[in-house]
């Protein structure tokens, strides 16, 4: 902080607006935007550098901050509606302005420390929200005001257009690669991998000649799977579901033996005074110490087998699925109904990963890696 009270980001934000008022107006077309719009930008950046200079760690004044430079962003993007291509540099100055502030705002909302848990858990989520929201609002900034082509990069609000308009053609894609190829390949490459592991730690051979061989398969393409399980299984899902199988199997393998030598020998030992059998030490002490080795291999089998059943889709399926959208909806130059297969398999992804980390929480609680976050 400054003698003055304002932070680096609101005298930056200050620099970019007095800067920006030297550079009216903001577009070159016409008709441009009205005086009396502009004059509401400047006004709500200016009350957002005050808010901020006078906000500390207030809840009010922090939501005064976060309206003030939200509302100039809107206006601004607002503005955009046939001044496409057209911006000027006093409009990206007060485009960097608002990003500013919204960045003071993030970085005012960190230093709060609220003291219900529900405004804790309302502080956590709100930061990364944010920053999310933040990049879509520079990206359809930037991309609408200096008129890059939808070929090339079109803007959030035509992905959004397009997902709306295509939603039976989407769900069917997500049917076809998420719920048939992706989940089945999960659950099936998942518990034969966990299954294997509990043989290899049972079997010394077992876990002397797979771990290798799982290291080995785990850096396999799937450029060189694909087309193996097409010949094997034929174009439809199972030879997608036969590409995740291979992709998530061995993480999982490697991350349970791994896991089932968590356990300290003081615990083992212990379980060998009781006259403990192997069976018994493994469901009392070993499975639940190699808990969070076990998860972490279902979250990163969550992502692997989103991208493997989309990227098998590439080489032959039917007309459905997401990867064959997305690789001809390129073709055909459609680039914005691509990126929108691109955020419903993000977004799809993003549920997985996160009801599976939710799981891990309620089961595992009492780790100190649980209990510690």
């Amino acid at each position: 902080m400054t003698r003055l009270g304002l932070s680096w980001q609101a005298l930056a934000a200050l620099v970019l607006c007095i800067g920006a008022a030297f550079g009216l107006p903001l577009f070159d077309s016409q008709p441009g935007t009205s005086v009396a719009t502009t004059v509401e930008i400047f006004a709500l950046i200016l009350a957002a550098i005050v808010f901020s200079a006078g906000s500390g760690f207030r809840p009010t004044s922090v939501f005064l901050l976060f309206a003030s430079a939200h509302s100039a962003a809107w206006l601004l993007i607002s503005a955009l509606a046939g001044n496409e291509g057209t911006a000027r540099l006093s409009y990206f100055a007060l485009l960097a302005a608002t990003w500013l502030l919204a960045w003071r705002t993030v970085s005012v909302l960190s230093h709060l420390r609220p003291v219900t848990a529900q405004g804790r858990t309302f502080v956590r989520l709100a930061i990364p929200l944010l920053f999310g929201v933040w990049i879509l609002i520079l990206w359809e900034a930037i991309v609408r005001g200096a008129g890059v082509s939808a070929i090339i990069l079109p803007p959030p609000s035509a992905i959004a257009a397009r997902i709306v308009t295509s939603l039976p053609m989407l769900a069917a894609d997500v049917n076809q690669t998420i719920f048939k190829s992706a989940l089945t390949g999960y659950i099936i490459g998942g518990s034969a991998g966990f299954l294997v592991a509990i043989l290899a730690d049972r079997i010394a051979f077992f876990r002397r000649g797979l771990l290798p061989i799982g290291n080995m398969m785990s850096a396999l393409p799937i450029i060189g799977v694909a087309p193996i399980m097409v010949t094997w299984f034929g174009p439809d899902w199972p030879s997608k579901a036969g590409v995740v199988v291979v992709m998530t199997f061995f993480p999982m393998l490697v991350n349970t033996v791994t896991g089932l030598t968590a356990s300290g020998h003081m615990e083992r030992d212990l379980m060998r005074t009781y006259a403990s059998s192997y069976w018994q030490t493994l469901f009392k002490l070993r499975l639940p110490a190699a808990a969070p080795f076990i998860f972490n291999a279902l979250k990163i089998n969550s992502t692997l087998a989103l991208i493997g059943a989309i990227v098998a889709e590439f080489f032959t399926t039917p007309v459905v699925g997401m990867g064959f959208r997305i690789s001809t909806e390129i073709g055909l130059l459609r680039v914005d109904m691509a990126w929108a297969e691109i955020a419903v398999a993000a977004l799809a992804g993003s549920v997985f990963y996160g009801v599976i980390a939710l799981i891990e929480r309620a089961t595992t609680f009492w780790h100190p890696s649980i209990r510690g976050g």
